[in-house]
């Protein structure tokens, strides 16, 4: 009989210029990623929220952004997407304390007005939301550089059969 094995607790930092190409080079690093750690199964559904959690920060802020991979534990990862526009954008939004929100994935998740037109501008992060197994945004006033921006973080996990 073996031992169960046990990784360290690991995480990858990915920092993107401001580039209409950033977004692409998340996904395959991303997707390197979970090879490397045995979660290929969350590839699909995390290629989706990192490819709309960096481009919204693309497409809505200047300057470089960065993307952190960290494994959370039992077959999950936290994704988060540092960029320089403070304004947290909705669904993440909410009148929590300091600027935070958080939430989870239930009854009561958001779902935009927009969803029912023929628009798809706007819609990406209520899907991220509606993926995720739990979610939230930091506005930052000075860091991680002195820069002030936003932090948006999402965490993920194989679902059960």
């Amino acid at each position: 009989m073996h031992a169960p094995t046990v990784s360290p607790p690991w995480a990858y930092t990915l920092q993107l210029p401001h580039d209409p190409r950033s977004p692409g080079v998340a996904r395959s690093v991303l997707r390197v990623v979970l090879r490397a750690h045995g979660m290929t199964g969350l590839a699909d559904t995390a290629e989706l929220m990192v490819s709309e959690l960096t481009t919204n920060a693309y497409q809505h802020s200047w300057g470089s952004y960065s993307l952190r991979m960290c494994g959370a534990g039992q077959g999950r990862i936290r994704l988060s997407v540092w960029d320089s526009n403070p304004e947290i954008p909705p669904p993440f939004r909410d009148s929590g304390e300091h600027g935070s929100t958080r939430g989870a994935r239930g009854p009561d998740a958001y779902v935009p007005a927009q969803q029912t037109s023929l628009t798809e501008r706007g819609r990406g992060l209520a899907l991220v939301q509606m993926c995720a197994d739990s979610w939230g945004g930091l506005a930052l006033p000075g860091a991680p550089s002195g820069q002030g921006g936003k932090l948006l973080w999402v965490v993920c996990g194989e679902k059960p059969e």
